[in-house]
Order: C-alpha cells, then sequence, then structure tokens
C-alpha cells in the first residue's frame, strides 16, 4: 500500500515541537474546506479519518472514501474503507504460525527467482512470548523457577525459531517468555500514541495504531490508541503492506459521570459496563467513553474496561487522550520528547479531551454513574452474567440445584478436609485485565495483609496462584512490603504471563481432582481474568467466577462459592471471633497512600529498559544462522507448510467448484475453537497419533496452540474438538464424519485424505454465526490443508469470513429466509457451482446439490468475497499467494 501517494484535499502541513518539525495530515484543513465538522465527529473517527487521508492512493483510498468518512453522521448508509495500521501486535500462539510463513515464503520466493530479503515486515511487528507457561508449581517460593524451566523444556524448539525470526527480519522484535503479557507490555511500554517515522529527509508524525492477534489487544484504546484483534492471516497482510478492509463503523457513546464509590473497583465497574453493552448489542461497533466520569478515572482503570471490548462485543472500548494519558505516559518513563510530541499533536489535531470538550454525535448512546457500581462477580459461564457481590451466594446456589450434595472426604499434602459441591478449588490472581491496575494488585495486598495479621489463612483444597502482566507489579508488591502477605495466603509467583485466564492453569492436586470426577462435584474457580466460559479454566471446574484481585483473595480465604462475603464471616481469628469481609477491606485511602508511596517510574525505567534481553535459558539457546531457516525434519514443532507448492508464477484462471462432497454439517455458533481447537490434544486423536509414531510420549504432547508451528498436527486437529457435532455422522462428538458414498464412519482427518485420494473436493454446511469466538488463523488454515473448497453458511462471524477468503477458501452464504433445513440438505449429496469462474463482489451464484437418488436441488447464494482486494486474494489462492507474486 503506497504511503502518502495523493493528497487530494491538500492537508499535508508542518507541525513544531519544540526544535523539531514533523510531516502531519491536518484534519482542521478539511473543515475549513467544508468537507468535515470535526467537532461532531466521534475521537476515534478523527484517527481512522487521517489513517485514509495518510494512504489515499487511488486504488485502496479513493478521495470519495475520505469525503464518505468525513462527513459521517450517525446511522448513515454503508461504506467500505481500508485501515492500514502503524503496527502489529502479536502473541506466541499466534506469532509463531506468522513468523513460519514468512519463513515459507522466504524460502518460496528465491526457488521461484526472486530476492528472500525482500520479505520481512513492511511495519513494526512485536511479538511477545505470553501464553505458554503453564501453573504446575503453586503455593511456595520455587513455583516460578519451576514453572519457567517447564515451560522452556516444552517449548525450546518454538522458542529457538522465535529468536531465529527476530535476528533474520527486519521490522520484527521479541519479548521473551517470563517477562510480562503482550497486551500489559503494549500499554506500559510498546505503545506510541503518536508515531513519528521517517518520510524522505524528515520525520512524519501520526496517531499510533494496532492491529494485534489476539482479542483484547483493545486494552490500549485506553490510552486513545486505534486498534483491535484480528485472524493471524489477516495480522500477517498488515505486515506484508495489504490494508484491512471495514465498513465504516457506527459508534455507541458510553456517557460516564461520578466517581466510584467506597468498595467499588475498576473491576467492578467493567462488569458493570460489559452487562449493560452485552443488553445494548455492540457487535461490530465501536464503543467511545466520554463524559464527565472519564476524569475520575486512571489510564489502568480505563485499560480494564477497554480490555474486555470482545466480552462486551465490541470493535473497539475507545478513551480519546486527555491529561490523564500524559499523566500516565509520564508515570510510565516514556521520554519527555515522546510526550511532548503526544501532547501537541493531539492538541492540533483535535484529538484531545477535556471536561469542556463538545459531546460528538453518535450512533446511539448510553450512561452510567460510576457512583452505582457495586462490589461484583461474573458467572458461572459468561462475562457478561453479573452478579452483586451481595447476591453471590442465592446465585451460585441455583447454579448447584440437583448436583450431588455429598462431602467427599480427601487427604492432601498433609491436610485432610471435606470437599464438595461450592467449594473454590481456583483462586488466581491472574490476567493484563486486572495485573496492570496498581490500585487492585495492592488492594489485592493490604487484604491479604489484614487477613494475616487477623490469623485467616488459604483454605487447603485452594490452588492459589500470582501471575501478573509485567515485572513492574512485583517490583512494587515487594516495595510496599505486601508480597510477604500475599506469600503467607500462598498466592506466591507463579509466572509473567496469561495462565489461568487463557486455560493454563494446570493440573490440580492428584486426590482433589479425583473427589471432583469421582463424585461428579460442582468445583469453582474465581479468577481475575476476562473470560469464564465452561471448560476453558480448567476441564474439572464447572464453574467459574470473574472478580477484582482482592476478591480473589478473599475468595480463597473463604474456600466456597456458597458463601455471602457480605454477611457472613470469612473465617475465625487467632483470637476464635469471626472476621468478615468489612474487617479487612482496604480503604481507598489505603490504597492511594500506598500506590503512592510504593510505585515509581524508575520500576517502568528499569523494568523495560531490558525488555528484549531474556534470562539465562533464553539467552544461552542455540539457534539457526541466515536469512533462509533450516528446517529440521524431525522437528513435531516446526515445519515448512505446502502453502506455495508447485506455485506458478501466474494464477490460474478461475474455474467451478463440481463433484464435491460434504465433509461436515454443522449447526449454529460454530466457534472457531471447534473448528481448530487450541487446547489438549488426546493421545487416540489423529493429531495424537501422529506425534506418538513421531516419537513423542503422551506427556510431552503440550497444546494444539503451542503445536501451531506444525502443519501436520493442525491439519490433524481441524474440526478435531471433542464437543463438536457433525450432523452428518448423528449420534456422534468430537470430529467424526462419514465417507460417501460408501457411509463409511472415519475421523473427518481421514475422510480429508481419502477424499484428497480420489480428487473430491470438500465442502462445508453450517448454520449462524459461523466461526465465532477468538480470532485463529488455523481455522481457515486447517480446512484449507484439508482440502475444504467452499463453506456454505447463513452468516459469519466477520474476522473468520476474511481468513477464509485469505486462506483461498470459498465463503458462500444462504439467501435469506433459505438454509440447510428449508433447501431439504442432509450433506449426502454432490454439490457444484455456477458463476465462481467470474467471481465478483457479493455476487449471487447457484448451487446444485444432487442428492444419492439423483435429484437435483438449486439454489442461490451469495459470494461474501466483499471487496475487490478480496476477490485478487481468491484469484491467486490466497492472500500470502498474493503477496508472493506481487514480489517477483
Amino acid at each position: 500500500m503506497a504511503i502518502s501517494a495523493g493528497n487530494s484535499f491538500r492537508t499535508r502541513d508542518t507541525l513544531s515541537v519544540g526544535a523539531q518539525s514533523f510531516a502531519i495530515h491536518r484534519l482542521e484543513f478539511l473543515e475549513k474546506q467544508g468537507v468535515s465538522h470535526l467537532a461532531t465527529l466521534p475521537f476515534s473517527l478523527r484517527i481512522l479519518l487521517e489513517n485514509l487521508l495518510r494512504f489515499e492512493d487511488g486504488r485502496f483510498v479513493k478521495p470519495e472514501d475520505i469525503k464518505a468518512l468525513a462527513s459521517w453522521k450517525p446511522n448513515g448508509p454503508e461504506k467500505e474503507i481500508a485501515f492500514m495500521p502503524a503496527r502489529v501486535l502479536l502473541q506466541d500462539f499466534t506469532g509463531v504460525p506468522a513468523v513460519v510463513d514468512f519463513a515459507t515464503m522466504r524460502e518460496a520466493i528465491q526457488r521461484m527467482g526472486g530476492n528472500p530479503k525482500r520479505i520481512n515486515p513492511l511495519f513494526p511487528a512485536e511479538l511477545v512470548i505470553d501464553h505458554s507457561v503453564q501453573v504446575d508449581a503453586f503455593g511456595d517460593g520455587k513455583a516460578f523457577g519451576l514453572n519457567a524451566e517447564l515451560e522452556f523444556q516444552r517449548n525450546v524448539e518454538r522458542y529457538a525459531f522465535l529468536r531465529w525470526g527476530q535476528t533474520a527480519f527486519q521490522n520484527f522484535k521479541v519479548v521473551p517468555p517470563d517477562t510480562g503479557i503482550c497486551h500489559q507490555v503494549n500499554l506500559e511500554y510498546l505503545a506510541r500514541v503518536v508515531c513519528a517515522a521517517p518520510l524522505g529527509n524528515k520525520f512524519e508524525a501520526y496517531p499510533d495504531s494496532v492491529v494485534g492477534t489476539d482479542s483484547h489487544t483493545t486494552m490500549v484504546n485506553s490510552l486513545g490508541v486505534f486498534g483491535w484483534g484480528v485472524g493471524g492471516i489477516e495480522a500477517e497482510a498488515a505486515m506484508l503492506g495489504q490494508p484491512s478492509s471495514m465498513l465504516i463503523p457506527e459508534v455507541v457513546g458510553f456517557r460516564l459521570h461520578g466517581r466510584l464509590r467506597e468498595g467499588a473497583t475498576a473491576t467492578d465497574l467493567v462488569l458493570t459496563v460489559t452487562e449493560m453493552l452485552r443488553k445494548k448489542g455492540v457487535v461490530g461497533k465501536f464503543v467511545e467513553f466520554y463524559g464527565s466520569g472519564l476524569s475520575s478515572l486512571s489510564v489502568p482503570d480505563r485499560a480494564v474496561i477497554a480490555n474486555m471490548a470482545p466480552e462486551y462485543g465490541a470493535t473497539m472500548g475507545f478513551f480519546p487522550v486527555d491529561a490523564e494519558t500524559l499523566a500516565y505516559l509520564h508515570f510510565t518513563a516514556r521520554s519527555h520528547e515522546q510526550i511532548a510530541l503526544v501532547e501537541a499533536y493531539c492538541k492540533e489535531q483535535f484529538l484531545f479531551r477535556t471536561d469542556q470538550t463538545p459531546d460528538p454525535a453518535f450512533s446511539d448512546t448510553l450512561e452510567l454513574d460510576l457512583g452505582s457500581v457495586e462490589p461484583t462477580v461474573a458467572g458461572p459461564k459468561r462475562p457478561q452474567d453479573r452478579v452483586p457481590l451481595r447476591n453471590a451466594k442465592s446465585s451460585f446456589t441455583k447454579v448447584v440445584e440437583g448436583a450431588p450434595s455429598k462431602q467427599v472426604h480427601v487427604q492432601n499434602n498433609g491436610d485432610s478436609f471435606d470437599l464438595s459441591s461450592g467449594a473454590v478449588v481456583i483462586a488466581a490472581i491472574t490476567s493484563c485485565t486486572n495485573t496492570s491496575n496498581p490500585s487492585l494488585m495492592l488492594g489485592a495486598g493490604l487484604l491479604a495483609k489484614k487477613a494475616v495479621e487477623r490469623g485467616l489463612q488459604v483454605k487447603p483444597w485452594v490452588k492459589t496462584s500470582l501471575a501478573p502482566g509485567s515485572k513492574v507489579v512485583t517490583d512494587y508488591l515487594a516495595a510496599s512490603g505486601l508480597n510477604q502477605y500475599l506469600d503467607k495466603l500462598k498466592f506466591n509467583l507463579v509466572g509473567y504471563g496469561c495462565t489461568t485466564c487463557i486455560g493454563n492453569s494446570g493440573p490440580l492436586p492428584d486426590a482433589i481432582g479425583a473427589a471432583i470426577k469421582e463424585n461428579n462435584l460442582v468445583a469453582v474457580a474465581v479468577l481475575s481474568g476476562n473470560r469464564n466460559f465452561e471448560g476453558r479454566i480448567h476441564p474439572l471446574v464447572r464453574a467459574n467466577y470473574l472478580a477484582s484481585p482482592p476478591l480473589v483473595v478473599a475468595y480463597a480465604l473463604a474456600g466456597r462459592m456458597d458463601l455471602d462475603l457480605t454477611t457472613e464471616p470469612l473465617g475465625n481469628g487467632s483470637d476464635g471471633k469471626p472476621v468478615f469481609l468489612r474487617d479487612i477491606w482496604p480503604t481507598p485511602q489505603e490504597v492511594e497512600t500506598t500506590v503512592r508511596k510504593a510505585v515509581s517510574s524508575e520500576q517502568y525505567r528499569k523494568e523495560y529498559s531490558e525488555v528484549f534481553q531474556g534470562d539465562a535459558m533464553w539467552k544461552s539457546m542455540q539457534i539457526p544462522q541466515g536469512d533462509i531457516y533450516q528446517w529440521d525434519p524431525k522437528s513435531t514443532y516446526i515445519k515448512l507448510p505446502p502453502y506455495f507448492e508447485n506455485m506458478p508464477k501466474t494464477p490460474p484462471a478461475l474455474a467451478e467448484i463440481s463433484g464435491a462432497r460434504v465433509l461436515a454439517v454443522l449447526g449454529d455458533s460454530v466457534t472457531t475453537d471447534h473448528i481448530s481447537p487450541a487446547g489438549s490434544i488426546p493421545v487416540d486423536s489423529p493429531a495424537g497419533k501422529y506425534l506418538v509414531a513421531h516419537g513423542v510420549k503422551p506427556h510431552e504432547f503440550n497444546s494444539y496452540g503451542a503445536r501451531r508451528g506444525n502443519h501436520e498436527v493442525m491439519a490433524r486437529g481441524t474440526f478435531a474438538n471433542i464437543r463438536l457435532r457433525n450432523l452428518l455422522a448423528p449420534g456422534t462428538e468430537g470430529g467424526w464424519t462419514l465417507h460417501l458414498p460408501d457411509g463409511e464412519k472415519m475421523s473427518i482427518y481421514d475422510a480429508a485424505v481419502k477424499y484428497r485420494e480420489e480428487g473430491v473436493p470438500l465442502f462445508v454446511i453450517a448454520g449462524k454465526e459461523y466461526g465465532s469466538g477468538s480470532s485463529r488463523d488455523w481455522a481457515a488454515k486447517g480446512p484449507r490443508l484439508q482440502g475444504v473448497r467452499a463453506v456454505i453458511a447463513e452468516s459469519y462471524e466477520r474476522i473468520h469470513r476474511s481468513n477464509l477468503v485469505g486462506m483461498g477458501i470459498l465463503p458462500l452464504e444462504f439467501k435469506a429466509g433459505d438454509n440447510r433445513e428449508t433447501l431439504g440438505l442432509t450433506g449426502h449429496e454432490v454439490f457444484e457451482t455456477e458463476g465462481v469462474a467470474s467471481v465478483s463482489p457479493k455476487k449471487t451464484i447457484t448451487v446444485r446439490a444432487k442428492s444419492p437418488d439423483g435429484k437435483v436441488k438449486t439454489f442461490s447464494a451469495t459470494v461474501r468475497i466483499d471487496t475487490p482486494e478480496e476477490v485478487s486474494y481468491y484469484q491467486h489462492g490466497g492472500i500470502l499467494q498474493y503477496v508472493l507474486r506481487q514480489m517477483l
């Protein structure tokens, strides 16, 4: 994508900051031309408008696109535009396959006579290794070291590959493991807020923007940084200079006023906001926060809210830059020059908010008095299911209705106790959502101190853990002296990474796990994370509650969910008297005083000055040398994928799909996790059998997420989720199908292999919201490798539809009123298309389905290739093939 190729609206100008001058695209000039009225435009759209001005090239961005956005009015007509982010953020689960693809492209371009050194990220790409540490050890001072060691043993091949990538590719940096969580590192260090990049013989200044291969990339919206989570394929495209296609969004304004009352935390606020926005319905929309209440919320408080945009369904949860933003940049040791640029640029460009700023126009609005927020948890299965703390006991009793009420006697680690439904078996201070907030973390420490002083102890059946998103957290906990009290309650440091929040909670003690499993107990996890879907946190834990870090400690002390923490004691103190939550809850003044004394800019400066260095294990790894990766044929983690095998220099003409069989018939809301699971690999699954055949012992399998650099594992894991229901194989659960026409039942992978040998292309039939959930590139890559040529669904999740096109799979959509049932499709038919050979955006094509009895059903479907650029990607067989051919 060309940079600043056009300047139709003559917005190029210069901004002086101190002694330095910067080229900018001045938004005010649009207003002077009568093209825009900036005061009514939401702040988020002002940033997007600048992006279009800067990337106007007559191809991806045309003058009419700029005019449409500049004159935006609520509920106006739909308009597609192209957005180009300033940088890309990756985590290791999604980052490894991206680097594999780049390494594969280098090999392919060399083979085809091109220059492999041309394959580099064109914009800064920063990868943070945070998804691989697991809570194996806990509850003592050795836990962190043991977990870090196990993490390296399990992932050394992946980590060596990433270290090679760091040396081989320009514009690519890696934050080593055991350093922090990508979104917290982004917030505290990587985010620029305003970027300055060389442009000819001077510098150009422009708003920071980012796409990240993790849905919670939105956390950085709290700093006024524009961005969201995307699939791995879309992120790779951005790194290679391809823009993201998007509709000009609706922007929902969320007005905040007042202040949080005593006892309420930022976690309580975000759970309230999540509930409200889910009820409102903001999927695919921007949410922008405004109003005087913003001035009472620190950036860490805002970050908690912005982080959970995926949970309330929004593309972004955006906070404009204001005085709090500048204070946070000072606090986190950004340079004086950078802060001066942020302030000058944002004020000059109408991107700086004050309490006197006129309210922009919004597509819709809602509001919240911060003083109405009360202590809250959310669960047991969804982040939006908010429960006031005062109702948590009564709410949970409904969860366990019908569950066995038995008490099971357990002996574990020298302790003897009775376990029953309602027992809290995991209490985890985890996730960037809350560990980025010093008030919440020091609040947990103060509560722990008061609990220890009163003689309270954590119940012996609770697996406790502390896994902050940055090393700064442990620095200020140590400076405050509160770490010793958390340690006494067994909230010892277990790692710097996502851990429990993404399901890396590690095993429960054997005796406790057996008691839960054998007696069908409803066990509970309480965590300071952002997601609590059933089965996500731990396979044996059915009820999961999101809570603030202080409440996580409180529930560990109580040991039970069926306890009313507002009226019943947590336990008896050393004096034999009952101790209530209100007795040990820290006051806002105590928290504020502790934050002021314990947290310093020097801590941020020290930790982030060495953020890319890593520990001794990282530095001592043997890594391959050279621009072309030396693939190890024995590796079961990193393999050369076949995307570019036998690829001609020019793409063949598009052809109709004929003689296609159906691999799977799926229902509504099939998630990317159903399509490409990230969790454990069963021994008897196709992927498990592959690993065993290659000498990997079952205890060394690791997870699908960790094996995403090996296409052989991932293709076998596609449609292998143990909860997938394929209606083509009724009565089964898991990755089963029927091979047709013989009707033999076999694994989906084995059927795909057999169809490939027979030269038969494949279809998938699905219902509504196909590909919902986390963005996951392997949910498109895996089906492509299995031979899937098209999906016919009632509707698609936005990112997954884009990923299918990016992998050369045709997304077809039933016409309104049509679906599998109304058309009488069973999946036993043979399919063919008419109209694909001359495909165009959103074209209606004809599909014919021939039943085993010879009858033919003919129906129309919409091609969900939505833009001319996507047509090009599809013609080339995928976005990577398209980009590679442009570089030859």
